[in-house]
Parts: structure tokens; C-alpha cells; sequence
């Protein structure tokens, strides 16, 4: 049995093209989070498909976006998800590995906090 929708909410995001269509600005707003025209210089989304049982995904940064500030996003990403794994599944066993390659992989891409 499903819940009835009480409510929608929309997240909208604003990309700003050159004429080789490579992403010049990202602009986001979530009007449930108070959030209007934010920037941002990456994004990464996925979606899950149940249909194809596939994720559908987008990837885009902007021109601005140094190496640098996309292996933190990165870093910071894949800490998230394995937040996020956890909480969905429950998984502790499996996060703690995801979390030690965390820490691998910012030790590699010299990233470790101070």
C-alpha cells in the first residue's frame, strides 16, 4: 500500500552553455530549502530507473571547476553516498570499507585535511 501524495517539491537546475555546449554556469534553486539561484561549478545526479533497472545519470561542471576543487567534490561525494548507503540499507560492514577507501583516496589525491 502507498502513501497519497500530500505534497510536491521542485528542485530546479539552470545550466549556462557556450556554443560547444560545454557548461559555463550552474545555477540551482529549492524553494522548500530557501534555495534561489545558487551557484555551484559542478553536479553529479542519478537517478534510478526501475524500468531498466539502471541509473541514469549527469555530470556537469564548469569551466571554473580547478582539478583541485574537483577532487575534494569527489572525496566529499563518495563520503556522502556511503552516508547515504548506510542509512538506506543499513549496511555497517560494507560503509566502513567504503569510508577506509575514502580516506585512501584523499590520501592519494593529497587532499587529507590538516
Amino acid at each position: 500500500m502507498s502513501n497519497p501524495i500530500k505534497k510536491k517539491s521542485v528542485i530546479e537546475i539552470e545550466v549556462g552553455i557556450n556554443e560547444n555546449n560545454v557548461p559555463q554556469e550552474i545555477h540551482w534553486s529549492a524553494e522548500d530549502g530557501k534555495v534561489n539561484r545558487e551557484e555551484a561549478r559542478a553536479m553529479l545526479l542519478a537517478l534510478w530507473d526501475p524500468r531498466s533497472q539502471n541509473t541514469m545519470k549527469i555530470d556537469l561542471w564548469t569551466t571554473e571547476m580547478s582539478v583541485e576543487e574537483m577532487k575534494v567534490f569527489f572525496h566529499q561525494t563518495l563520503l556522502t553516498m556511503a552516508d547515504s548507503f548506510q542509512k538506506a540499507t543499513g549496511e555497517q560492514a560494507i560503509v566502513e570499507d567504503l569510508r577506509d577507501y575514502c580516506y585512501h583516496f584523499a590520501d592519494k589525491m593529497d587532499i587529507m585535511p590538516k
